[in-house]
């Protein structure tokens, strides 16, 4: 991808001039068009839902539109940073994290039983959601550390940080986020060198732990026994989505001419994709998917040649984080995984998630630019 050296020429070395010719346009531009795509589903899908509670029709599309002001400036500044202020940042952030998520336990709204959400007034914020990211960069300093310092400990503090975290999304509970921050941790422990023995005891633990949870929390076996068996119980916005999808066809039913905006509670934050299906078509839904799939793969592409050992457990982790996301929420819109209420990164309503995935991507971003000597992306 390039642009009239007129704009911006190869010999321009300011910040922005050194950004541009180092960053990874491809994908900047995938990012870019999920987010165009975002706005577009909110302002599809949010006016029936905001007429529904006798708000404004375009509340939820202004709001979303005045967010993604703050979450693109955000990615762009962290896209600017060097490998060394991003961890710091980001390090800085997970502290800050544990902070608010110990915070929400005392102070933070509960909502449908769980308490995730800390009300600011302006934003109810999850912490939850900036959790993630900052500890994929954690965890990754801390395995680099253990592997390119003597004696330093990194993987049993790794540990220590990754079962209070877990602790910390448990009591809420949030068995969701539990899931993803397990898996970035898995996935990141494997690459810093985990025996394979470990490797089959953690699946193991793995499996044990989601057994646990459906025998816990009556909310997880709910969930998971509608999956199995749709008619033990309520299914009504699964049901409801898949017939979005059938009406929709390969081509759509138009922009507009939807009608599962009318019948599903809280279509635009996360069944917004089911909107995509009924007025744009499973043709346009593929692309979508295609473009979130070459946003993952393009990012481990440009790790697979890292040197860095930081950036390559850091940037992985990161993008595993924005692949599952994705693949859960998609998921239970189509009944391929029992309901989460996880968000589509960058297209479905949701401050906080938004400002988080926009963290997210300026951090991998900035791990995958070029730099002198660090191979692939050197």
């Amino acid at each position: 991808m390039s642009i009239p050296a007129s704009v911006i020429p190869r010999s321009d070395t300011s910040l922005v001039g050194r950004w541009w010719w180092t960053v990874d346009r491809w994908l900047l531009m995938a990012i870019l068009v999920i987010v165009a795509f975002g706005a577009l589903m909110t302002l599809a899908a949010s006016p029936s839902v905001a007429e529904r509670i006798g708000l404004d029709g375009f509340h939820f599309a202004r709001r979303h539109a005045i967010m993604l002001i703050p979450a693109l400036a955000l990615m762009f500044i962290i896209s600017l940073m060097d490998v060394r202020t991003v961890r710091r940042l980001a390090v800085l952030g997970f502290f800050l994290s544990l902070v608010a998520m110990a915070a929400v336990l005392v102070i933070g709204s509960e909502i449908k039983g769980a308490k995730r959400w800390i009300d600011l007034g302006v934003i109810s914020l999850q912490p939850s959601e900036f959790l993630k990211p900052t500890f994929a960069v954690f965890t990754a300093w801390m395995f680099s550390l253990w592997r390119t310092e003597r004696d330093f400990p990194g993987h049993h503090l790794a540990t220590a940080f990754f079962a209070l975290a877990l602790l910390l999304l448990l009591a809420q509970p949030d068995i969701g986020q539990a899931f993803v921050l397990t898996a970035i941790f898995g996935a990141q422990y494997f690459l810093a060198g985990l025996p394979l023995a470990i490797v089959v005891a953690l699946i193991l633990l793995g499996i044990a732990g989601m057994v646990g949870a459906y025998f816990t929390f009556d909310h997880v076996a709910s969930r998971i026994d509608r999956f199995l068996d749709p008619q033990s119980g309520d299914s009504y916005q699964v049901d409801r989505s898949l017939e979005a999808f059938a009406n929709g066809g390969l081509l759509g039913t138009g922009p507009g001419e939807g009608v599962v905006k009318n019948r599903i509670p809280d279509v635009h934050a996360d069944f917004v994709f089911a909107v995509a299906g009924e007025e744009l078509g499973a043709l346009v839904c593929l692309v979508v998917v295609a473009l979130f799939a070459f946003v993952v793969l393009r990012g481990m592409a440009r790790l697979m040649a890292e040197r860095d050992l930081f950036v390559l457990i850091a940037g992985t982790g990161l993008f595993l984080q924005f692949g599952l996301q994705t693949l859960v929420n998609l998921g239970s819109t189509l009944r391929m995984l029992p309901t989460k209420g996880m968000t589509l990164p960058f297209v479905s309503y949701g401050g906080s998630s938004l400002l988080a995935v926009a963290l997210t991507m300026g951090i991998a971003l900035a791990l995958t630019r070029k730099r002198q000597g660090t191979g692939g992306t050197a």
